[in-house]
């Protein structure tokens, strides 16, 4: 049998803009685009499935299928082949689809007569839409060519699905589906903290294409040029006037989102596609949609974070080529809900009326998370399908303390969730009052509260809060939220805007905690079977060892007549220890050289969260200033459960008597040996915990700065003399955990537990 002719793409397109044109209803018209399509590729079937909530997936025209199986035909996202095509949003080019292990016979469509099969995703706005599929009896692989005819069609299909004249938004939920307007709680991850009330506003500008295919071609080049030049202009104004201003992380995001919008790569391919007969405005949208079908399933955080300024541009370039700019009409508290915004398109909503964020993706290091945390809104992020089952207008709630969402509540929940507000607001004045005490127990002894930050944004925080200072700098997050490693300049510039800020109040600064969960885009990618246990942190470093004189060479130029304080993170034995503090003082003897000036006085310490480091204090105390216990890894060695595992991450806790039996056993050897100690993570921020640290003998703490005032509080109550005396009677006991006894115990001696 000869091969199926290909007449070539322009002229079905041609076709396909007469019917566009035409009269007739949408669905009329798209079984006429299925038959123009069979009949310019050659082929014996051509099929268009269109999604509807609850991700099925419904035949809605065919020519070559049985025409009775036309909305008959359904399959979820997933099933068969077109589910396959939907759920990865990659083409598939199969000579045999039957024998494909995810092909799912339907016996009223008829395609058992059919072999070849190429299907590709139907996408708009990101997100899948529908599939488009051709079909041939013979065993046949088709060539590039029609694979990309095919895509090429599939954005025409697309404008029509998107137009809503295919599916009504009464008839987008199927019998039984019983989503529409349905209110409940959504789960995520925190990405920053705090508590929002508002009114929903979903992050997809309605971009209409008025015209598909090019009337004339230089004509479109041309309004790219123009558009493309008003964007650039549009973008420098926008950036330059926000509200963030000052050095910081969110400037370097900012910084790069400009870089990546003269990229060259795009704009040839926009170019290709208006030379191929498109309009400059489809061209856009077909570049766009393709490249973030084609990566969406990619997990490097760099290239996911490129594709989300790449969505950014090109719904800006869109809005230029259309004249159109983006709704101002928006509500007094505004929640804004996206799948996962560009950093610009933060800054197009008025800061003063933006209340909260929720996203489908995002992390706490995302470029739009960094420029979250410095406007201080409260981000849920991950939040699966918040897309599909918010709309704009709906009552929506954001509590990033507990990432959680909550979509169209019910006027009890939402009273509840007001009134929480306003305690919470009633708590925050009663804590702010609180500042300017001193933070002292009951029983007259002085505790040390401070912060933990990670982006000179949480700076902040020192002044609002009246913390004693920064406990834990993370300087990791500077490092991941760019392309590249950070220069000694570009280091020393953050390093030294930190202690600015910190006005002579000490910022203890951990150095390069990456690896496990915290990778850099730049770096050879980790491939160990347990990251939380493989290359990372201090083992980093000391591998690295020009990356870790680079940064405390940093750190040494900007602390220039201040204060310096180092800990070294994750040290497992006392040998690691001299080895980070030779690299040190290689960067110190370098200072003497060049006759630098010095800080005025450095501080090193190590973190202890390896339980084997506890066996070797009595060598590793006298090389040390200080030490901090970092409790989220110290406990998730200790009982061998992995944070972030559902299954196990609630088996064992922290106020278990082994885990404070061993605080308490490293608080007396830095006592006997007069080495400050602290504690910094999650055990810190809880009033419960915390009051437990300080009957343990802990008079230093670091925390986040949104639990900063319950723990206060908590302080200020307690009297630590007979809370130490009352924990040792516990710490024997065979208890899984001592959380009820500690409850009990603070109700019964007046000590404030709020949170």
């Amino acid at each position: 049998m000869d091969t199926p002719r290909v007449t070539g793409h322009r002229e079905a397109l041609r076709r396909l803009r007469l019917v566009m044109a035409g009269s007739g209803s949408a669905e009329e018209r798209l079984a006429e685009i299925v038959r123009i399509i069979a009949a310019e590729m050659s082929a014996e079937v051509c099929s268009i499935y269109v999604l509807r909530v609850g991700d099925i997936l419904e035949l809605f025209a065919t020519q070559g299928l049985n025409p009775d199986s036309v909305h008959v035909t359904r399959l979820q996202v997933g099933e068969g082949l077109v589910g396959t095509i939907a759920l990865t949003a990659e083409p598939l080019n199969l000579p045999d689809a039957q024998q494909h292990p995810d092909f799912s016979y339907r016996p009223e469509t008829g395609e058992e007569a059919f072999s070849s099969l190429l299907g590709v995703p139907v996408v708009r706005g990101g997100r899948v839409r529908g599939v488009l599929v051709i079909q041939h009896r013979d065993q046949r692989t088709y060539s590039d060519e029609e694979a990309e005819a095919l895509e090429i069609i599939a954005t025409v299909i697309a404008e029509l699905i998107a137009s809503g004249d295919l599916v009504k938004e009464d008839d987008r939920y199927l019998a039984g589906d019983g989503l529409a307007f349905r209110s409940g709680r959504m789960a995520g991850v925190s990405v920053n903290e705090g508590f929002a009330v508002g009114e929903a506003v979903l992050h997809a500008p309605n971009i209409s294409i008025r015209q598909i295919f090019a009337d004339d071609i230089e004509a479109e080049h041309e309004r790219l040029r123009d558009a493309m030049t008003a964007m650039h202009t549009a973008l420098d104004e926008l950036l330059s006037s926000s509200s963030l201003h000052g050095a910081g992380e969110h400037q370097d995001v900012l910084d790069t989102y400009r870089r990546f919008a003269q990229d060259r790569g795009w704009l040839r391919r926009i170019r290709e596609g208006i030379d191929s007969g498109l309009t400059a405005d489809t061209a856009v949208q077909q570049v766009r949609e393709d490249t973030v079908a084609r990566m969406r399933s990619v997990s490097d955080p760099y290239i996911r974070e490129r594709l989300t300024d790449l969505e950014d541009i090109a719904t800006r370039l869109m809005l230029h080529l259309g004249g159109e700019v983006l709704n101002r009409d928006l509500p007094d508290d505004i929640v804004l809900v996206a799948r996962n915004p560009g950093p610009a398109e933060l800054l197009d909503y008025d800061s003063s009326r933006l209340r909260g964020l929720v996203t489908e993706d995002g992390t706490a290091t995302s470029h739009v998370s960094i420029i979250a945390r410095a406007l201080g809104i409260p981000v849920v992020g991950k939040v699966d399908g918040v897309m599909r089952n918010v709309d704009t207008g709906d009552r929506i709630i954001v509590d990033g303390d507990n990432a959680q969402v909550f979509v169209r509540p019910s006027e009890d929940i939402e009273a509840h969730m007001t009134e929480t507000l306003r305690a919470r607001e009633q708590r925050r004045s009663l804590y702010a009052s609180m500042r300017g005490l001193k933070t002292v127990t009951r029983d007259h002894v002085d505790v040390s509260l401070n912060i933990n930050c990670g982006i000179l944004a949480d700076m902040q925080w020192l002044e609002e809060t009246g913390a004693d200072g920064v406990g834990l700098y993370r300087t990791e997050i500077p490092f991941m939220v760019r392309s590249e490693f950070p220069d000694l300049a570009q280091q020393t510039r953050i390093y030294r805007e930190v202690l600015e800020r910190a006005d002579g109040k000490p910022v203890y600064f951990r150095t390069l905690d990456i690896g496990g969960d915290k990778q850099l885009p730049y770096m050879d990618a980790n491939d160990d079977p347990n990251p939380a246990l493989g290359w990372r942190s201090i083992r980093v470093g000391l591998d690295r060892p020009a990356m870790l004189r680079q940064q405390l060479r940093a750190m040494l130029h900007a602390a220039v007549g201040r204060d310096l304080y180092i800990m070294f993170p994750m040290i497992a034995e006392v040998a690691e220890f001299k080895k980070a503090l030779r690299v040190l003082e290689m960067e110190r003897a370098r200072m003497d050289r060049h006759n630098a000036e010095p800080p005025a006085k450095l501080f090193v310490g190590a973190m202890l969260e390896v339980p084997g480091l506890v066996w070797q204090l009595d060598a590793l105390l006298p090389l040390t200033d200080f030490l901090s216990i970092g409790s989220n890894d110290l406990f998730q060695f200790m009982f061998a459960t992995d944070r972030g595992s559902p299954r196990v991450s609630d088996r064992y806790d922290v106020l278990s008597p082994g885990m404070l039996a061993v605080i308490r056993d490293v608080v007396g050897r830095c006592y006997s040996a007069g080495v400050p100690v602290s504690l910094c993570g999650e055990m810190a921020g809880r009033p419960i915990e915390a009051m437990a640290l300080l009957g343990l003998g802990i008079r230093s703490l670091s925390l986040s700065p949104s639990l900063f005032g319950a723990v206060k509080a908590m302080t200020l109550t307690v009297n630590t003399e007979e809370l130490r005396a009352y924990i040792d009677t516990l710490l024997t006991a065979p208890d899984h955990s001592l959380r009820r006894k500690l409850s009990a115990y603070a109700h019964d001696h007046g000590v404030v537990l709020e949170s």
